[in-house]
């Protein structure tokens, strides 16, 4: 099949796209990849739709601005895909089915006996009508309600990747985005996998916080800092760090205060540290030793990430480009795989990823 993936991240920066020929075991061919960044309108609603599920309790209905935000959502998808099909030869009726994971507004994992929320926004009805394509959508609630943490959902297609480049175990794939999740790939089909702690997002907050703009652009902030070691040690004494994998994150989950004594360099190289320091407890708390480590998403354009990681990490660190990956693309490419295997019903969570009793299909299809 020849199947469309889009991711939307928490940096709420882009419409990734991918397409993939795969029957959702193995991959036949990589298609074009491509972005296209968010409208401001878009992303002003996705923000307002975020901070209102921050909010929003438990047992009561949910905010009214998700269903407006779910169709801007799919109006975006259709609207970069056109664009992007054009500039690539294809059009809507070469795509066999379409992957569309939606935008993340809330993602609360299992706690105290209380099972998780796991919120995408992203109609998939709209979409499917707009494209005259199914489309594979929702993976996550399955999970969720049979007790896993819905995150993360790409290590099965971090598998295939890896097999696809002939690389061989035990190797782990880091993905740094808004939250960093690794994938531990032992033998065989085995594959292990959580959220290691925050990757660019909580970054992200503290510049948006300060007035400084979106993101701390090529690590520049964090490259003239200076690193408080005593609050990367009071940041990773949140309870998070002593729970076992599996196990998932919100980038909400921890708290800018305890940086607010610094100034802005500072706290941003401090965050970098945080991050880098989160995946190496990670590895220790796994007892895993791969033979590399390979970082894909946006974090591994910051050089002030990749050099934490390689100056705190014991194996060789490498970007998703030196095995000729697409680093900027993983995300979409994944949700292209784990559709062609929601429509195939082939599991997509499995015990040592999400925690989820046995390995399960998930994801739904919606037809135009």
């Amino acid at each position: 099949m020849l199947v469309l993936g889009f991711m939307t991240g928490t940096s709420l920066d882009a419409v990734d796209m991918a397409v993939l020929e795969t029957d959702g075991e193995a991959i036949q061919a990589f298609g074009p990849a491509g972005e296209r960044k968010l409208t401001d309108a878009t992303r002003n609603v996705l923000l307002e739709a975020t901070q209102q599920a921050l909010k929003w309790e438990r047992g009561t209905p949910p905010p009214t601005i998700f269903p407006h935000a779910a169709e801007m959502v799919a109006e975006e998808h259709f609207s970069a895909a056109e664009a992007f099909l054009q500039a690539n030869d294809l059009s809507w009726p070469d795509i066999d089915l379409i992957g569309m994971h939606g935008q993340t507004v809330l993602h609360e994992r299992p706690s105290d006996g209380a099972p998780g929320r796991t919120v995408q926004l992203g109609d998939a009805a709209m979409l499917a009508k707009l494209t005259g394509r199914p489309v594979a959508y929702d993976f996550r609630t399955a999970d969720v309600a049979a007790g896993g943490q819905g995150a993360p959902l790409a290590p099965i297609y971090h598998l295939a990747r890896a097999k696809a480049s002939g690389l061989q175990p035990p190797l782990a794939v880091l993905n740094v985005g808004g939250v960093a999740n690794v994938t531990f790939w032992t033998g065989g089909e085995e594959i292990a996998a959580f959220d290691t702690g925050p990757g660019n997002g909580m970054i992200d907050l503290l510049v948006q916080a300060r007035g400084a703009g979106r993101y701390d652009a090529g690590g520049k902030y964090a490259s003239v800092g200076r690193v408080d070691e005593g609050v990367v040690r009071a940041l990773l004494a949140h309870p998070y760090f002593e729970a076992p994998p599996p196990k998932s994150l919100d980038r909400f989950d921890f708290s800018l205060e305890p940086l607010e004594p610094l100034q802005l360099e500072d706290a941003a190289a401090t965050l970098v540290a945080f991050t880098a320091e989160a995946v190496k407890a990670g590895f220790e708390m796994m007892g895993a030793a791969p033979t590399e480590v390979i970082v894909t998403g946006g974090g591994r354009h910051n050089p002030e990430i990749m050099k934490a990681l390689a100056d705190r990490l014991s194996m060789p660190v490498k970007t998703a480009e030196d095995h000729g990956w697409r680093g900027d693309s993983i995300e979409a490419e994944a949700f292209a795989y784990l559709a062609a295997r929601t429509f195939r019903g082939l599991p997509i969570s499995f015990p040592k990823t999400t925690g989820v009793p046995q390995a399960m299909a998930g994801g739904r299809i919606v037809r135009p």
